[in-house]
């Protein structure tokens, strides 16, 4: 073990830089001189990425210390155990070569993400968590932390993958290791016994396993000159494949720890049969059993008949020692608690249920009495001293300073976010009580955290993730503070929707979960609380309290201020934390603090102290400076760039000066012509509302660039400050189509876009971005830096600010679901953003009976709650309706739209018609016409009297449109806030009244945009290749060559299948293709050696077609009824048309099957009806 430790010592370097870059020429090395320690092949000559052998190492570590054995010396040992932590932490998504140092079973050197690796890395990461390296005489600093986030990341892929092994592997023998001695990684019984049957049933032999189907290693047909694979070639190894004895001897180990005395006795006899015997009778376990070269042929005809003889490493030692660890448990000479003293293998044993503590702190002493009104006793933070809140994101700077050492050129844990499992705990830091707000708080995180609505929503998500995968010792306990965002609009009582989760809180249950609510100081005794020791001590900045007094004045309204001091010594992070971490008791504000999460946050009051928080940020080698510290928590109040936005307090009849512009006078433009921006700018004076403001900075944006300076108010108002200054009062009054279409120009971005894309690539699921078809639409199938992948996002969106930043939105949607309901996703290998996108737009114009572009706008002016709900019920494959309320308003405010799930009696509370959301909807536009704000002025139909104030209004809005018209003309439309004008909506199927009429044709839609298919579809595929030359469709064949490389449980089969699939770009024709197929498939399990050539799928599906249209037109149906989809020439009502029935789908389908290949079928088969 120190051995390996001083092999790992000197690739420092690789450690440090594959932390950050993941990349395969960054890894440590697998093989080293047992002489010298040092590298024996060169960084690209061998599989050197393999997570799963650091883990092992990293796990055994663990063990060794827990049993006593003393193996770490030095704190710098300390330190490199610590950030080998971070090398192996996001296993989860990091695709290397695996066990087999082979990655892709093609042998091409292609890494892919194995089943085995992330086991072995979550053994380690729980195995090493929170244990003192130094043993039992260790000091709070040779402890090593690993992220309860990260280990369960690790867990959730690893229970969706298994019984999977990769992308190219459908099982693997070496998942044995994982699933018992000795990682003990997964928990769940049920996964561990499908998983060991999965083994057995497909890869066990008579003289062991093999390692996986069509593994060539040793195998006769191999090319021993070759080290790579052709594709077609995987075919001859089928039945051929070399038995490993080794798996027979984990099997042995398994059968001890599960207490299985049969099993032991089995796979002892088996293997005592197949051992070389020497002659000194010691008994040695061969690496593998090969088919003679001369029976080949017999064992391919009649599998498991022909003799092996043992090939490779006599003894293999990997064997040899877990044999004789199987011998010496099984015959007394150790207990299980001594080679796994850490108790690992308990891991399968039920847990009791979760109860999670819920404590709600008031920001202000004003919110503390609101609450109070509605029956609800809360604390402020004043109040909790002295414990300390903060946010999540000053405990991603604190864990960055983990394992941190210049003198070995280790940096520390990389800045990422911390999840709920990190925020949910107590920290003792320097002696000082901490609790974290959860992430999702954040308000400068994204525009998401403005609706209270999509809070209260994540709140529930995350309550229900925590009692379903909380680990740990003591009870989660999150700290939910309520702020002044999370009042009405006159803040006169708390929002509704946050109300009405605080009492359900309090009834005890909340989201599928046990709930207790209570104060953070009774909670003490019973959390899970982590003493982080790494910052006791090891403060290189100044942190002795008399040497800092601050005075009332010292502080802001907010509580939490203090002068930040410069110590050249000091790291950059190191001083905020250190003076973070030494401020003195908070104390009441001396007036009302207003805005944000002040209370929460850790400021600093003055320019200078934001831009040195900035530099120290830029030095730290942060991502995207702006994204992590341009906001409330480094960010004094920015002096009013005074807009003229709208006052609330002005009667509205005052607040509609006349334009000073006259009407027919356009946009300013100067002698020659051109814009005079200038004079545009100052007509932003002028405007009343947030749209109009919005279009005047857009074309300044356009043409100027965000930096450019209007002087509006003196020197320094640039286009950038004013956008912020709209994005922010857009945000107070809730204009979503405007906070989405300023967020794009802003280049805001979500905090953990980079993460939701990693956990969904790392669910097995790969993204495409932009609207199909290829090459616009951009398939994503690995990790990607965030700057990258925002670039990829606005490319593929053809820079239209809508579709890139709604793709945003859905992929963290996306991965919200996958992690709390990944059942959503079942046979869904791609997910098609944009498609999504389209067919969102598509539901709202069809149940809304508006035109496409109505339906865009009113995509976009959805609260974030609004669109993920939208997209759950989409996800969900059940009927739902969308319907708009009676409430409609101008397009500066979010559209009424209930959603809600159709065809059962008894709905829900929020289903029954929509009748309390109809009743707070009328609520709400008799307060918004109270309002002064001009532009929330109701939207009246064509035959509402026009009052003199609507006619003025009317005269303002068409003035500025006038003039955005003739930008249009002149202009080109290069103007124009972009709309998602590329999204093709098909027209409203006539005579939507009939609920049931276009059901067929929805659910066909949904399904194609979603890549949805039956059950075991892609296996049936599988089946048909083999009996024909391939299909075709639209012109792109699938050969049955494929089936040469790939087995019909591969995920990469299934992606190869729907990547053909996908080049149909209409969704409901795409569907009919598979039903098609799926007709096809049956055919599979009829007697019959070849259906022939290569099948034309589309030529099924247009002769079913016909079979309809003339039986339609012989029963009398009208033509506009028969109307034929242009683009494919199918008949809608065929879209339309139940699968089951005299007149559905599959009946047409099945015939024209039946006509197509009777050409191929023997003569006189009936085989086909």
């Amino acid at each position: 073990m120190r051995g390996i430790l001083q092999c790992i010592m000197r690739q420092l370097d690789k450690v440090e830089k594959f932390k950050y870059s993941r990349s395969t020429s960054d890894s440590l090395h697998a093989k080293y001189s047992t002489m010298t320690c040092a590298t024996v092949v060169g960084d690209d000559q061998w599989g050197h990425l393999q997570v799963d052998a650091t883990s092992l190492f990293l796990l055994f570590l663990a063990q060794m210390t827990a049993s006593g054995l003393h193996i770490i010396y030095t704190q710098d040992e300390v330190d490199v155990v610590q950030n080998l932590m971070f090398y192996i932490e996001a296993a989860y998504k990091v695709a290397d070569y695996g066990m087999w140092e082979r990655g892709d079973k093609t042998n091409q050197g292609i890494t892919e993400i194995n089943a085995s690796s992330i086991g072995m890395a979550k053994a380690a990461l729980e195995a090493l968590d929170d244990l003192n390296l130094f043993g039992a005489k260790g000091g709070p600093g040779s402890v090593v932390h690993a992220l309860a986030d990260d280990i369960q990341h690790c867990q959730s892929i690893l229970t969706s993958m298994l019984p999977r092994a990769s992308i190219s592997k459908e099982v693997d023998a070496g998942v044995l290791a994982i699933i018992s001695y000795p990682a003990f990684a997964v928990e769940d019984m049920g996964i561990v016994n499908m998983t060991k049957e999965e083994i057995i049933s497909k890869l066990q032999g008579r003289y062991g396993c093999c390692r996986f189907l069509r593994d060539g290693h040793k195998t006769p047909k191999e090319d021993p000159n070759r080290l790579y694979y052709e594709s077609a070639e995987l075919k001859l190894f089928e039945n051929i494949e070399c038995e490993w004895p080794l798996f027979w001897t984990y099997l042995i180990l398994d059968g001890i720890f599960i207490n299985s005395p049969e099993q032991v006795q089995e796979y002892q006899e088996a293997l005592e049969g197949i051992l070389i015997k020497q002659k000194d009778g010691i008994r040695l376990v061969p690496e593998l059993y090969s088919v003679p070269p001369e029976k080949v042929e017999e064992e391919c005809v009649n599998p498991h008949s022909v003799e092996r003889i043992p090939m490779g490493k006599c003894p293999l030692k990997w064997g040899q020692s877990l044999y004789i660890l199987g011998n010496l448990l099984s015959e007394g000479f150790l207990a299980p608690g001594e080679i796994d003293p850490l108790n690992r293998r308990f891991s399968t044993i039920l847990k009791p249920d979760v109860v999670v503590q819920v404590s709600v702190l008031a920001e202000s002493e004003e919110i503390k009495e609101l609450l109070l009104k509605n029956s609800i006793d809360v604390e402020t933070v004043a109040d909790i001293h002295p414990i300390h809140v903060q946010p999540s994101r000053v405990l991603s700077h604190i864990y960055a300073r983990l394992g941190r050492n210049p003198r070995l050129g280790l940096t520390g844990r990389p800045y990422r976010r911390i999840g709920v499992l990190g925020t949910s705990k107590f920290y003792i830091i320097r002696n000082t009580m901490f609790t974290f707000t959860p992430e999702f708080i954040d308000h400068q995180q994204f525009y998401l955290a403005l609706d209270n609505k999509m809070i209260v929503e994540m709140l529930r998500t995350e309550i229900a993730y925590l009692s379903s995968r909380w680990r740990m010792t003591g009870r989660p306990t999150v700290t939910f503070p309520i702020s002044q965002s999370m009042l009405t609009e006159d803040h006169s009582d708390l929002d509704p929707a946050v109300l009405a989760t605080l009492k359900k809180l309090q009834d005890g249950y909340y989201g599928g979960a046990r709930i207790q609510t209570g104060k953070l100081s009774e909670f003490l005794t019973t959390s899970c609380c982590a003493h982080l020791s790494f910052l006791d001590g090891k403060g290189s900045g100044s942190m002795s309290r008399h040497e800092e007094a601050y005075d009332d004045d010292e502080l802001d309204g907010d509580g939490y201020v203090h002068e930040l001091r410069c110590d050249d010594e000091a790291d950059d992070l190191a001083q905020y934390l250190d003076h973070l971490l030494a401020h003195a008791a908070p104390k009441k504000a001396k007036q009302p603090a207003a805005g944000g999460l002040g209370r929460f946050k850790a400021v600093a009051t003055k320019t200078k102290e934001m831009v040195t928080l900035k530099n120290k940020a830029q030095n730290l080698d942060v991502h995207d400076v702006n994204m992590y510290l341009s906001n409330k928590l480094f960010r004094s109040r920015q002096p009013s760039l005074n807009l003229n936005l709208p006052d609330k307090s002005v009667p509205e009849e005052t607040q509609v000066p006349e334009l000073s512009v006259p009407t027919d006078s356009g946009i300013p433009r100067d002698a020659s012509g051109a814009i005079d921006h200038s004079a545009l700018a100052l007509l932003l004076k002028d405007m009343q509302s947030l749209q109009d403001q919005a279009d005047i900075l857009h074309i300044l944006f356009k043409d100027k660039g965000m930096d450019w300076d209007t002087r509006l108010h003196g020197k320094g108002t640039t286009v950038r400050s004013l956008l912020t200054v709209l994005y922010e009062k857009a945000g107070e009054l809730k204009h979503w189509s405007l906070i989405r279409m300023i967020s794009g120009m802003l280049k805001k971005k979500v905090e953990e876009l980079d993460s939701a894309c990693s956990d969904l690539l790392a669910h097995q699921k790969h993204l495409t971005v932009g609207l199909p078809p290829e090459p616009r639409e951009k398939t994503i199938t690995a990790p990607i830096p965030p700057d990258q992948l925002s670039a990829l996002i606005d490319e593929a969106s053809d820079n239209n600010i809508s579709v890139a930043i709604l793709t945003q939105e859905i992929m963290v949607y996306l991965a919200m679901s996958i992690r709390t309901q990944p059942s959503l996703f079942s046979e869904m290998f791609r997910l098609r953003i944009g498609l999504i996108i389209q067919v969102m737009a598509t539901e709202l114009a069809q149940s809304l009976n508006c035109s496409g572009e109505e339906a865009t706008e009113s995509l976009m002016s959805l609260s974030p709650s609004e669109l993920k709900n939208l997209l759950h019920h989409i996800l969900s494959g059940k009927e739902f309706g969308v319907q708009r309320s009676v409430r409609e308003l101008d397009d500066g405010v979010s559209p009424a739209i209930s959603i809600h799930q159709i065809g059962y009696a008894g709905t829900t509370k929020s289903e029954r018609a929509g009748i309390s959301k109809l009743k707070s909807d009328m609520k709400m536009a008799e307060h918004r016409l109270s309002l002064t704000d001009p532009f929330k002025e109701p939207r009246l139909s064509l035959t509402d009297p026009v009052t003199e104030l609507d006619q003025s209004l009317a005269f303002r809005r068409k003035s500025i449109r006038s003039q955005s018209l003739e930008i249009e003309n002149i202009e080109s439309g290069r103007y124009r806030l972009p709309s998602i004008e590329s999204l093709d909506i098909p027209e409203s199927i006539p005579g939507v009244k009939d609920t049931r009429h276009g059901q067929w044709l929805r659910r066909r839609r949904l399904d194609g945009a979603l890549n949805r298919v039956p059950v075991g579809f892609y296996q049936k595929v599988w089946k048909i290749l083999q009996k024909c030359h391939g299909l075709s469709i639209e012109g792109f064949v699938l050969p049955s060559s494929t089936t040469r490389e790939m087995t019909p449980g591969e995920i990469k089969f299934s992606v190869h299948v729907e990547t053909v699939l996908n080049r149909v770009p209409q969704p409901e024709y795409r569907q009919l293709l598979v039903e098609a197929i799926l007709v096809l498939t049956m055919l599979a399990d009829v007697d019959i050696p070849n259906i022939g050539s290569i099948i034309h799928v589309e030529k099924i599906v247009h002769q079913a077609n016909d079979m309809f249209y003339k039986d339609q037109r012989d029963l009398g149906a009208e033509e506009h009824i028969l109307e034929k989809d242009p683009a494919t020439g199918v008949c809608k009502l065929l879209y339309d048309s139940a699968p089951s029935g005299r007149f559905g789908s599959m009946t047409y389908l099945t015939k024209a099957v039946a006509v197509y290949v009777q050409d191929f079928l023997p003569s006189g088969s009936c085989a086909v009806q």
